[in-house]
């Protein structure tokens, strides 16, 4: 019976993982507590993307930031992000997404910020899925 309730337990909790999907768009794919993350590389285009949708809608800002907690921190800002319609989901496009990727392989946490508003995401279990959308990048420029 404990069994049985633990099972229960594990497959109602939300899947908190990093996940890589590869296809004709690679993404890789994170249901956090605070917010959901997708990174894409779309080949067609030869860009990548962050949207980051936490559980509050963000307001404007000038700069949008997001700083990479040990062991290998680093932030990385920009004035080129877009809020969708509905504000919920804030959006990065760029060309090369190396400190991104390497941001999220290698620390710890990320805290993405606009304005006053800051999103704290954990990067546990983060490195596997950024290899495999590191390798479906690779072969989908080729």
């Amino acid at each position: 019976m404990l069994r049985i309730l633990i099972f229960l337990l594990l497959m109602a909790t939300p899947a908190l993982a990093w996940e890589a999907r590869t296809g004709p768009v690679c993404q890789l794919v994170h249901e956090g507590e605070t917010a959901r993350v997708l990174v894409t590389y779309d080949p067609a285009i030869s860009e990548y993307a962050i949207a980051i949708t936490p559980e509050d809608h963000w307001a404007p800002g000038p700069t949008f930031s997001i700083r990479f907690d040990s062991p290998r921190g680093l932030t990385i800002a920009t004035d080129r992000h877009m809020i969708g319609d509905d504000g919920a989901t804030l959006t990065v496009t760029d060309r090369g997404f190396g400190n991104v990727l390497n941001g999220i392989e290698f620390n710890e946490t990320a805290t993405a910020q606009l304005g006053a508003r800051a999103v704290v995401i954990a990067l546990d279990g983060a490195g596997p899925a950024v290899r495999t959308f590191r390798a479906c990048t690779a072969a989908e420029s080729t």
